[in-house]
């Protein structure tokens, strides 16, 4: 037995879904940004600079620069994660809330324990 679904909520769960999967998207591409700004190797130029500017103002100051561009470079990707994951977390209470379970990018109805039945929010023939 199929369930089917109000035709008056099928413009926002469309909307819904759409913006759940360009959130997961951006999450991974945050997550990548992470990944790269922590294999950067500016902090190691910066070690060596350090070593050398025991006499220098200047290559101490760009040592502390590079070691602040390093940072910030992280600390501006975990940012971008989070808004990532608060969103997500949005968009999955939304769906919730309305009754249905989003499992990375499919969708089911919430009692459905088993995950055997995706539901596909651009097929009309689940609304009625």
């Amino acid at each position: 037995m199929q369930k089917f679904l109000p035709t008056d909520q099928k413009f926002d769960l469309q909307q819904n879904y759409r913006r759940a999967l360009k959130c997961q998207e951006q999450l991974s591409a945050a997550k990548e940004t992470v990944k790269e700004a922590k294999r950067s190797r500016v902090w190691i130029v910066a070690l060596v600079i350090i070593i050398f500017a025991m006499g220098s103002d200047f290559f101490l100051g760009a040592s502390a620069a590079l070691f602040a561009h390093y940072f910030y470079r992280i600390l501006r990707a975990w940012y971008s994660v989070s808004r990532a994951e608060e969103s997500l977390e949005e968009n999955e209470r939304w769906f919730n809330a309305k009754g249905f379970k989003l499992e990375g990018r499919v969708l089911y109805a919430r009692e459905d324990s088993l995950l055997e039945n995706p539901l596909d929010p651009f097929d009309d023939e689940i609304y009625r």
